[in-house]
């Protein structure tokens, strides 16, 4: 090889092992639905909040297993805007990558609000701005820095949500009768609670679509997703029976920094800074893990021209995708100097849950020697995608419903174009 990298111009450099793969994925999970979903979902299911975060995690389980079998097969930058593709034809591939782009834009805007409320609330906009701008520039000198940063940051939140727990298991407030179930359960209030949490659990996608820059694709990916899933269930699991324990669904429902009304409540307010600063360092990793996701699928996308060709430009000294680094950081910039941090949640869920709906379908197609999973699984996560999706808020179902076919008309109109282009005069 005489020390020369043969890579295609446009080709990415597998660097990453198991250990960072499985960072990546718990920097996008890990803080997004701690920090950001918890109240809405309780407002949502009442004291059936702990049913919406299993179903949740059902359906999660289903789209990793999915996924995972999926981005061993075919281990290259795009996610299940490559399988989609592959498995079921150019549109439903595009529009899997439109779905997964629009959807994960807002939730990058999403996180940056997050660390603009939780830093400077009077200037939020701003500090989101500048945070986008931050994570830009990490993610533009290279995937290993990347992934190193997201290390540090994991470790960062996860040191803080164990002083959480710590504080409020061992409150002389915690009530084990906050856990039992009300009457005010109903099927649709926690399958919309399943739906908004689900915000939470998507981040494993980041592993799949990082698929060309991961060293042993087959045996890293379908260990690495499983593994991040795993973890970020439990710690989800443990955080919120903490804030039921001190705060009760009325009172989690009604928080708007959770976090630090668990502590409050559990009387330990002086680890409220502490929560503030878990807080905008977990957004800073998931915005981090986002961006570097996103950027991925625009690159796919740009090589087979559903977006601009020039974004499939590959930096010749860093190996990453610069020109759709920028751009998504460009537009993330403007959305989150505009928009407001529950206001995307649910839109973010409806994108994202159709994109998984894609990826099931292109799992089910699999054969037995192609690693295809247990038949139920791939069905179980369709059809717990579509009826999660569904059950979100009105506005968000609506929003997601027209961007959705602003997307499928754009690539019709991209269609006619190109059949009158090649048709003979």
């Amino acid at each position: 090889m005489n020390g020369k990298d043969h890579r295609a111009p446009d080709e990415l450099r597998r660097t990453l092992g198991l250990n960072d793969a499985v960072m990546v994925g718990l920097g996008s999970m890990i803080g997004a639905g701690i920090f950001t979903a918890l109240a809405p979902a309780a407002r949502a299911a009442g004291s059936g909040l702990l049913l919406g975060v299993a179903i949740a995690a059902v359906v999660a389980f289903c789209n990793a297993t999915s996924s995972a079998r999926l981005a061993a097969r075919y281990p290259s930058s795009g996610g299940t805007y490559v399988y989609g593709r592959e498995r079921l034809g150019e549109f439903w591939g595009y529009l899997a990558g439109w779905c997964f782009v629009v959807g994960k834009t807002a939730s990058c805007a999403a996180m940056a609000l997050t660390v603009g409320v939780y830093l400077w609330p009077e200037h939020a906009h701003a500090v989101a701005v500048a945070a986008v701008v931050a994570v830009t520039a990490v993610n533009y000198r290279g995937v290993q820095k990347s992934a190193l940063v997201t290390r540090v940051i994991v470790a960062i939140v996860l040191a803080v949500l164990v002083s959480v727990l710590v504080a409020a298991f061992t409150s002389a407030n915690a009530d084990t009768a906050r856990l039992e179930f009300a009457s005010d359960i109903t099927v649709f209030g926690v399958m919309q609670a399943a739906g908004l949490l689900f915000f939470a659990f998507a981040g494993y996608a980041r592993i799949a679509t990082l698929g060309e820059e991961v060293r042993d694709p087959v045996r890293t990916i379908r260990r690495a997703i499983p593994l991040a899933l795993g973890i970020a269930l439990l710690v989800y699991a443990a955080v919120v029976i903490a804030a039921l324990l001190v705060l009760g669904p009325e009172g989690l429902s009604q928080a708007s920094a959770p976090l630090t009304e668990v502590v409050r409540a559990a009387d330990a307010a002086w680890l409220r800074p502490v929560v503030r600063f878990g807080a905008v360092v977990a957004a800073l990793g998931s915005l981090l893990a986002l961006i570097l996701g996103v950027s991925r699928t625009v690159l796919a996308m740009a090589r087979d021209r559903h977006l601009p060709h020039a974004l499939a430009a590959v930096h010749p000294r860093f190996t990453v995708p610069h020109r759709a680094e920028v751009t998504v950081g460009a537009v993330v910039a403007v959305v989150a100097a505009t928009a407001d941090v529950r206001a995307v949640i649910g839109f973010s869920s409806f994108g994202v849950l159709l994109y998984y709906a894609v990826a099931n379908v292109s799992a089910w197609t699999l054969t037995a020697s192609e690693g295809r999973p247990v038949r139920a699984i791939p069905v179980a996560g369709l059809l717990g995608c579509l009826v999660l999706a569904f059950t979100l808020p009105l506005p968000s179902v609506l929003t997601g419903a027209t961007v959705v076919a602003l997307g499928a008309a754009i690539y019709s109109a991209r269609k006619r174009i190109s059949r009158s282009s090649a048709a003979p005069r």
